[in-house]
């Protein structure tokens, strides 16, 4: 079976003086992800619904998937967010034609979004956990600079990831991991083709697109609602290998723009496989489903991007007896962008290793992590953890 076809995943507190929070207004309960957009920055909500916003804050804007975007002319410890519908009843459905805006946003992707050499201050999230616990987590501001802000395939074929991605890491705010066996250690620390392509949103586009020119692939598009140039649509996709996925887009039909992107890779019905760890030794392995999105918004007239992330769960493995299930996420946070040149960031992260063997470069910098209750009691957990008896 060809890795094109299938997702796989390789599985490689400072507290701000001000918070808000971010509530569904029906009940009440916190809006993950959502993005605040600030004077010349950026910052997501975490896993409780809270963003180092500063108390002096205004005229910002807010936006979550699945709720209509608010402005905000001044701050509020706690803001809630309207559901772009009730109930299924209410929604009045649009049939859309997929495959037509794929193609048309990728022919045009250059144009549309910004594709000259940028720079970014980012922050950079990796978490992993077994059986609902975590054992991993690394969270570091960093510098990444772009040529193009677009995957370049030859460039990638090649694996001269330098000429399409640079990072350099500036300051390793967690770093911690409680895991030993070999079988979370990966055959390999050094980026791979798809690896470093998931940063990318045109390289997810094409990968859609394959799919859906698939022989015997089906596929359907339905608008939900919309609010100005904005059109929300859901989608379906099943290739002509079996292989199902769903999602959802914000698409801006006046700039021919998709502007929030987010696809679910439906995986774990697939058979068990063999796969070896890095020591050689065999183990049983299952898909798990993946999940992968991208958030972009226009600054200065041009779209950027402000958040890529990819998630895995559900992936299964046997190891000496005992059964493993993972869930593993990459988040990158691009808090601020400037326009950039040619020569790149030096020092750089060296993509031939693991990016955590890489030395941090340090550099004084506003703090924009805010880590999840979850999180913090990780951080704070004794070792020794698993495996203790």
């Amino acid at each position: 079976m060809k890795s094109y076809y299938l997702l796989f995943i390789i599985f490689f507190g400072l507290l701000p003086a001000q918070k808000l929070r971010i509530v569904d207004s029906e009940n009440g309960n916190p809006v993950s992800n959502a993005r605040v957009l600030l004077t010349g920055q950026i910052v997501y909500t975490n896993e409780d619904g809270f963003a180092p916003v500063d108390q002096n804050a205004a005229d910002f804007s807010i936006s979550a998937s699945g709720f209509q975007s608010v402005r905000v002319r001044k701050f509020q410890p706690q803001i809630s967010l309207k559901r772009t519908y009730k109930n299924i009843d209410e929604v009045k459905l649009a049939s859309v034609d997929i495959r037509s805006i794929f193609e048309d946003v990728n022919k045009h992707y250059k144009k549309r979004y910004y594709n000259e050499p940028s720079l970014y201050n980012v922050v950079y999230k990796e978490k992993r956990s077994d059986n609902n616990k975590l054992y991993f987590l690394a969270i570091a501001e960093t510098k990444l600079w772009s040529r193009g802000n677009y995957y370049n395939y030859k460039d990638g074929f090649h694996k001269d990831y330098d000429k399409i991605l640079q990072m350099q890491l500036n300051n390793v705010k967690y770093l911690k991991n409680v895991k030993s066996d070999s079988v979370f250690t990966a055959g390999t620390s050094e980026f791979s083709h798809e690896y470093m392509g998931n940063y990318f949103f045109n390289f997810e586009l094409n990968r859609v697109l394959f799919h859906i020119k698939d022989k015997g692939s089906k596929s359907s598009g339905w608008m939900y609602f919309e609010e100005g140039d904005e059109q929300l649509v859901s989608f379906k996709i099943r290739s002509g290998k079996g292989i199902e996925m769903e999602g959802e887009f914000r698409y801006n039909k006046a700039d021919k723009v998709i502007t929030y992107f987010e696809i679910h890779y439906l995986q774990d019905h697939y058979p068990m496989m063999k796969r070896k760890t890095a020591e050689g030794e065999e183990y049983d392995y299952q898909l798990g489903n993946a999940v992968l999105v991208f958030d972009f918004y226009k600054n200065n007239g041009v779209y950027v991007p402000a958040l890529s992330r990819l998630e895995g769960n559900k992936y299964v493995a046997y190891y000496k007896g005992v059964k493993h299930e993972r869930k593993i996420s990459r988040e990158l946070i691009y808090n601020t962008f400037k326009e950039s040149d040619d020569k790149g960031l030096s020092p750089k992260v060296d993509f031939r290793k693991n990016i955590w063997d890489n030395i941090p470069i340090r550099e004084n910098k506003n703090n924009t992590i805010l880590l999840s209750d979850d999180e913090q009691a990780f951080v704070n957990r004794r070792l020794p953890d698993f495996g203790s008896k």
